[in-house]
């Protein structure tokens, strides 16, 4: 069983500290949902490996160490993966390096009338009182230590909103890069480890029509900790297509929530990329709240060396007539780890539900390791809802085959490798993304040798 030391103390502080200075230009029900916040997470703590929803993945590593709020990088120059990640077809792209909107980084093209793409930190000053309706209310942080401890402490991120009928042609590119900066007290990495807490607010009004990629990078071997937060609200018809690549730094810590809720016959589908962080957890809620809604949530990862990633999701649906696709798939070398609770709730009320999902991990090695628990928690009659889980190794026979026909081994093996992938990347429209993360698997099977 893992033991955590109590770290209200610290985070107490820094929350004097980020109040004091945000006092005079935060509307008062923004200082009260964040003192709610930190009062939540000084009752939580860390969650430990007693509790069901974390007893495979231990946070301990997260917990025993002082974060500090990173400092502010961009004196030493642009970061280098600011470059190498851009989306150059974005209607809007915005950069954080350290938490801190970079405008020098970012560009906002012509949006149509009526459409923002603005820091989140700007959007309080210009519309409050759109923000109040939805920020910290669609990510509930009551039972969520991390979702509780970004509520108290994000100090900017991103405000989407896309008016009514209104459909944007390109993409919306958000880019949140760690430099991994240290700073004030030592820890044993001869520094303090860094700290950023992203906050994503995105409004899609009824009948529009968008896409949004959220960006994570590592941009230093400097240790550090994200802790982001997602929140994503459609109207009724609306049709959000959400991507998230996450290529942070092996040594990092990356905690994210994504938290959708779509209305009447509105579509959310989700495509979720990861390759980076020492320890990762994703957690995915998506609630079909109006009738005839619609759900897809796609995600792939690879880890390898003593990398741990978790996944967890719930599809909740809530009224009749909606259905959901879900496919996560996990690659996994060495004596990398991976976790998959997949949960999908079907209400009293939602009658005439379709659901399907479907977990599948790829071991290259003999000490790779997932725990995977598909669920379904059905209290209506008349549904149609499938669930399933298959773990294994490297086909042999598949392999057999690739190398009669002429193929060496390491590339018959990085062929049934990128098969594998290709079911959830195909599923992506953006070609740029998909053929950016396809290029990334390659980098990484290539650097740690599970390809051979």
């Amino acid at each position: 069983m893992a033991t955590v030391i109590n770290p209200a103390g610290a985070y107490t502080a820094a929350f004097r500290r980020l109040a004091a200075r945000v006092a005079a230009t935060q509307p008062d029900w923004v200082t009260r949902r964040r003192q709610r916040a930190i009062d939540t997470f000084e009752r939580l703590g860390f969650p430990t490996t007693r509790d069901e929803e974390w007893r495979f993945t231990n946070v301990t590593p997260i917990a025993e160490t002082e974060f500090v709020p990173a400092g502010d990088a961009l004196a030493a120059g642009n970061p280098p993966a600011v470059e190498s990640f851009r989306l150059p077809m974005a209607t809007a792209e915005l950069v954080f390096v350290n938490g801190r909107y970079a405008s020098a980084l970012s560009k906002v093209g012509s949006l149509p009338p009526g459409a923002r793409v603005e820091s989140l930190a700007s959007a309080l000053t210009s519309h409050a009182s759109e923000l109040e309706q939805h920020l910290a209310h669609v990510a509930e942080f009551e039972r969520q230590a991390f979702v509780a401890l970004n509520t108290a402490l994000w100090t900017d991120g991103v405000f989407v909103s896309v008016p009514a009928g209104t459909v944007l042609q390109s993409p919306v590119h958000i880019m949140f890069v760690s430099t991994g900066i240290r700073q004030q007290k030592s820890d044993t990495a001869g520094g303090c480890a860094a700290i950023t807490h992203p906050r994503v607010l995105v409004l899609a009004g009824r009948d529009s029509q968008f896409s949004i990629v959220e960006s994570y990078l590592g941009a230093s071997d400097g240790r550090y900790f994200t802790n982001a937060v997602t929140e994503i609200v459609l109207g009724d018809q609306a049709l959000v297509e959400h991507y998230k690549l996450q290529a942070e730094r092996d040594i990092s810590y990356h905690m994210a929530t994504i938290r959708a809720v779509a209305a009447s016959n509105a579509t959310f589908r989700s495509h979720s990329i990861g390759f980076g962080g020492a320890l990762v957890r994703n957690d995915v809620v998506a609630t079909l709240s109006g009738e005839g809604a619609e759900c897809t949530l796609n995600g792939l990862d690879f880890a390898d060396g003593t990398r741990l990633v978790d996944n967890h999701t719930m599809i909740d649906h809530a009224k009749p007539h909606c259905s959901s696709r879900e496919l996560y798939k996990v690659i996994l070398a060495d004596r990398a780890r991976a976790v998959f609770n997949g949960k999908i709730v079907v209400r009293p009320d939602a009658q005439k539900t379709d659901a399907k999902q479907t977990n599948k991990a790829l071991l290259l090695s003999e000490d790779a390791q997932i725990n995977t628990k598909p669920q379904l928690e059905i209290f209506a009659n008349d549904v149609k809802c499938t669930h399933g889980a298959a773990v294994g190794q490297m086909d042999e026979d598949a392999l057999f085959y690739l190398r009669a026909r002429g193929l060496a081994l390491r590339d018959a093996r990085e062929f049934l490798i990128h098969a594998f992938a290709g079911e959830v990347l195909n599923k992506m429209p953006l070609e740029a993304l998909r053929d950016r993360a396809d290029a990334e698997l390659l980098r990484q099977l290539t650097r740690s040798g599970a390809g051979r």
